[in-house]
């Protein structure tokens, strides 16, 4: 079985090569690694080219959904991933999130746990730096289904589900671009189509949390999430609010 990685991102170099150098270390299953940049000015596509990744270069920062669907045309596994670019990965990350996607058939996305993430996803594991981060994740990460948990929602930054799931419901609604509420879109219209959802709680990664919309400023990040909240109100007539 393999698995096609997308990692979109914009001036995020330095994220962008430690998430890919964990990647690279702690995932010895068949994967593909696809990196979309939007725009960036940092040298990243120079970057990939040098260390023979496929990418997708795109002129301008078209936005975390756009970047996305662009990377999920061209990925080749059976299992795809969007994967955040300030996201460190661990050991036994992608098997775990695996076993559980495969589980039973109607199980369509999984998702781990994580710092700096809102609702059910949020870990309260505390550590000082990312090497106190890998021992930590080396005893949590151990496959266990007991610690699989139905959910209504599960957040964008690391989101694992069948190539079957893509086919059958699409892509990510570009509406919401830059980004926010596309995931709880996506897991919405999954459900909608019969496919459950499952928190990992035996995956644990590191996420540095909105590294990309915080360079824009705190009151715009919360303009955006507000513009798109409505976006979602106005597309379905539910409060995305009501599955954290």
């Amino acid at each position: 079985m393999r698995t096609s990685i997308i990692i979109p991102s914009c001036n995020g170099l330095d994220l962008l090569a430690s998430c890919i150098q964990s990647i690279r270390k702690y995932t010895p299953s068949e994967h593909e690694i696809i990196v979309v940049d939007n725009g960036s000015k940092d040298g990243t596509t120079v970057w990939c080219l040098n260390e023979r990744i496929p990418f997708v270069s795109l002129a301008r920062n078209e936005g975390f959904p756009a970047a996305c669907n662009k990377g999920m045309r061209l990925a080749s596994g059976d299992t795809i991933v969007l994967l955040n670019n300030d996201t460190v990965v661990s050991k036994n990350w992608l098997d775990n999130l695996n076993a559980a996607l495969y589980s039973s058939p109607d199980i369509g996305l999984t998702g781990p746990m994580a710092g700096n993430v809102s609702g059910k996803q949020q870990s309260r594991y505390s550590y000082g730096d990312l090497d106190e981060f890998q021992r930590l994740a080396a005893t949590v990460n151990r496959s266990d289904p007991n610690k699989w948990k139905r959910t209504e929602r599960l957040v964008g930054f690391c989101l694992a589900f069948r190539r079957e799931l893509m086919e059958r419901i699409g892509l990510l609604d570009e509406r919401f671009s830059p980004g926010h509420y596309e995931d709880d879109d996506y897991c919405l219209r999954a459900r909608l189509h019969g496919y459950g959802l499952l928190i990992c709680e035996d995956v644990v990664i590191h996420h540095e949390g909105s590294a990309s919309f915080r360079r824009e400023g705190e009151a715009a990040q919360r303009e955006l999430v507000e513009r798109n909240y409505r976006l979602f109100m106005d597309k379905w007539n539910v409060d995305p609010r009501s599955f954290i």
